[in-house]
């Protein structure tokens, strides 16, 4: 159910013994009414609105923190630093080296940092909804990070060069070679992107399924006998939603993690 299903199934007083069933979370709690414009042309819902103001709160809290950066930092310098260099550090350096791996450094910042606030929506009091539960948006990190490295690729080995790096092409596999190549092909153009996309996905999908679920069980088991389970229930909210911070940064932390590997990979020397 969405939020707003949610609500008035709240202020309708389902609970249990009351005559109605239970208000199951499926679908409906992905799909959003339009805040501004019309379905049928341009419009604005709830996660277009999370991701815009994702968008703005990554930039005014950066620029507030790098605008006058002093030689001895300050709180917010020193958190907005601290970030950065894991990003720097702990992922682009690890994977793709300090001399290969500086120029894409501000792109996997933002990377890691968009997808994490658009994960970290789910557990934020009134938004409530993690926006990387829609596909579409991680389909559209995917795909950039896929241009990326799919322009890096042949840049780097050319035309013919890229198609062996795609297709894991060496002619010591022998016979072999051709079912190694078509397998790798696949893997590599078709496979990766998808998984890439679709590992975040899913992750918040079945996250925010399962706060909505326990979130709506305590409501409704509040009332008589069921009392003592809702108790149970709220128990599982709060777990779930401490649960949910780690995985929310651990998601951002691959999804980058991945995109640096396949970078990684098109930089890596054909032989």
């Amino acid at each position: 159910m969405s939020a707003d299903q949610m609500t008035l199934a709240f202020e309708a007083d389902c609970q249990l013994n009351s005559g109605c069933g239970f208000p199951a979370p499926s679908l409906y709690s992905f799909i959003f009414e339009p805040i501004a414009g019309d379905a049928d042309g341009w419009y604005l819902n709830k996660p277009m609105l999370l991701a815009l103001l994702g968008t703005i709160i990554i930039l005014g809290f950066f620029w507030a923190a790098f605008r006058k950066p002093q030689v001895v930092p300050g709180k917010l310098q020193m958190v907005a630093e601290s970030g950065y260099d894991f990003v720097r550090r702990g992922i682009v350096y690890e994977t793709l080296g300090k001399k290969e791996g500086e120029k894409y450094v501000p792109f996997m910042v933002s990377l890691f940092f968009f997808v994490w606030i658009l994960n970290v929506w789910s557990i934020i009091p009134l938004a409530q909804f993690p926006v990387t539960s829609i596909i579409a948006y991680p389909a559209a990190l995917a795909l950039i990070v896929y241009g990326i490295w799919m322009s890096v690729t042949f840049k780097r080995h050319g035309f013919v060069g890229g198609l062996k790096n795609l297709t894991g092409y060496d002619k010591s596999l022998g016979p072999v070679l051709p079912l190694v190549m078509v397998i790798e092909f696949f893997s590599n153009v078709l496979v990766r992107p998808f998984t890439h996309a679709v590992r975040l996905f899913a992750n918040m999908f079945a996250g925010h399924t399962l706060l909505v679920l326990f979130t709506v069980a305590s409501w409704y088991l509040f009332n008589g006998w069921g009392i003592p389970a809702a108790g149970v229930s709220f128990v599982m909210v709060l777990g779930m939603t401490v649960f949910e911070l780690f995985i929310q940064a651990v998601q951002a932390y691959v999804f980058v993690l991945l995109a640096c590997s396949f970078i990684q990979g098109a930089l890596a020397e054909h032989h």
